[in-house]
């Protein structure tokens, strides 16, 4: 409405100004303006209206007159007449030999072109001499003159008045577009990763816009898009945009929300801002999602990230289910740990031990006071290795067939010794039947659980006897297997007795 009224004021006030001018241009002298004849092109008038306008009929000097008139008819006769008594003479009335194709002087036997230019019937406007538009220019009263003047000035007036109507115009209406766009809701897109989730059957992600509008009000609120960023609107502006809370997903999935905050424009509609603004939800384990969590998710769910009311309660009761579920599956896995670390805990009356993790529900022990034997399933006779406690400067001789695997000092004056077969190299050259004197023999699916179980499952039956012990058999190769894994596994855990 400012522009509007600025436009009307202007236009009266150009109104005004060209009035004045046409008022004083009736005052202005021939000798104020300036008039480049050969531009001027009147019709001649009487010359006693010329005298009566520019001078008393007592003030004239009849000589120069005089002169000037039989000048005047001297030039005349020689002249076409003016422009009311003139003659049309059309080029197509003219005989063959004056048409345009004529020898033009000075150009000797140039050829001359046969076609001739057809004009139809349109007259050939007559050009006066300079002498003639010089007298017309003379018998011109200043009267008209003023008025020639006032004609040419109001024209340009009115010309830049329109040009400026028009340019006043145009800017106007840029500034009503831009006004318009500045009112427009746009839709942009945001980036957007939630493995796993669909909005169509789960509830969308709640993001929080505060920031200012284009027209400087503030924003806070909270909109809501899908898995790919969409269904978001705003008025162009600057704004900043965070996660306000988990979506929930069909199976009741709760997102970890990130805490960053990402500062956008909004400039047009569909814009894209995921190159600025991507958020990242990522699942974490479903028994350690809260209280809290789940209602904050169900809240936002209800408000507008589901369907409806009804479908967000639906969408929490799935997310508690799942968090129940994990947490009493967790609470069972430990529970269960607990009783196999007890299952796993020996003891002798001078140490005690863990039996490894590899090899529980797989072997079974024996002891008898400081000895501890541990060996496979229910065969006694099989032992995987025997724990014996040794007063420090005292010997120890392990049984026949066996090897020291390792020791352990307890620190109390006792030292744990280690020993038994190194089945990576006995099992091998026992099933070849290449061994002097074998422990005993075994099935195939004997020796296999045996070299995994004392290699700790790092190398198969095949590898120990075709690549690392070989039918030659190398007892140092197949040892060090075996004593690595025990000092890695067993040995760390035997422990002087509370």
């Amino acid at each position: 409405m400012k522009d509007e009224t600025m436009g009307q004021e202007d236009a009266a006030q150009d109104a005004e100004a060209c009035a004045e001018a046409l008022e004083s241009l009736d005052r202005i002298s021939l000798d104020e303006i300036a008039f480049d004849d050969s531009g001027v092109d009147v019709q001649d008038e009487p010359e006693t209206e010329a005298q009566s306008d520019d001078q008393d009929a007592g003030d004239v000097e009849p000589a120069e007159d005089e002169a000037d008139h039989e000048d005047t008819e001297s030039e005349a006769g020689n002249q076409p007449e003016s422009d009311t008594g003139e003659e049309t003479v059309l080029l197509d009335s003219l005989p063959a030999e004056d048409s345009l194709t004529r020898e033009l002087p000075g150009l000797g036997s140039a050829p001359a072109v046969d076609e001739t230019i057809a004009m139809g019937d349109i007259p050939l406007p007559s050009v006066p001499s300079a002498r003639e538009a010089e007298v017309r220019h003379r018998k011109m009263s200043p009267k008209r003159r003023n008025l020639m003047v006032a004609g040419v000035v109001a024209v340009a007036l009115v010309a830049g008045g329109a040009g400026y109507a028009a340019w006043n115009g145009y800017q106007q209406e840029q500034a009503a577009t831009v006004a318009a766009n500045a009112h427009t809701m746009m839709s942009v897109q945001i980036g957007v990763q939630a493995a796993g989730l669909d909005c169509s059957t789960g509830s969308k992600i709640p993001v929080q816009v505060s920031g200012q509008d284009s027209d400087g009000s503030s924003v806070s609120e909270t909109l809501y898009v899908d898995e790919h960023g969409r269904g978001i609107k705003l008025l162009p502006g600057d704004y900043t945009l965070s996660i306000a809370a988990s979506p929930i997903a069909a199976d009741g999935t709760i997102y970890t929300v990130p805490t960053t905050k990402t500062q956008v424009t909004v400039k047009s509609d569909g814009q894209d801002l995921s190159a600025q603004a991507t958020f990242k939800l990522k699942v974490p384990s479903a028994d350690t999602v809260t209280d809290d969590q789940i209602d904050a998710a169900a809240k936002y769910a209800e408000e507008g990230g589901a369907s409806s009311a009804a479908a967000a309660k639906v969408l929490q009761q799935a997310a508690t289910a799942r968090r129940d579920a994990a947490v009493n599956a967790v609470s069972a896995q430990k529970a269960q740990a607990s009783r196999d670390a007890d299952a796993r805990h020996k003891a002798t009356d001078l140490y005690q031990l863990d039996i490894p993790v590899e090899w529980y529900g797989k072997v079974a022990t024996w002891q008898n006071g400081s000895t501890l034997c541990i060996y496979l399933g229910d065969d006694a006779n099989t032992p995987l290795v025997t724990l014996v406690a040794v007063r420090e400067g005292e010997s120890f001789t392990p049984d026949e067939g066996d090897t020291v695997l390792g020791a352990a000092n307890l620190g109390n004056g006792y030292t744990v010794y280690a020993s038994g077969p190194v089945y990576p190299y006995v099992v091998p050259q026992t099933i070849n039947g290449r061994t002097q004197n074998p422990v005993s023999t075994y099935p195939m699916d004997t020796a296999i659980e045996l070299v995994e179980l004392t290699t700790g499952n790092r190398y198969t039956y095949s590898q120990i006897k075709n690549d690392l012990v070989g039918k030659d058999g190398n007892a140092d190769a197949a040892t060090k297997l075996e004593t690595d894994y025990l000092a890695q596994i067993l040995l760390p855990s035997i422990k002087t007795q509370d």
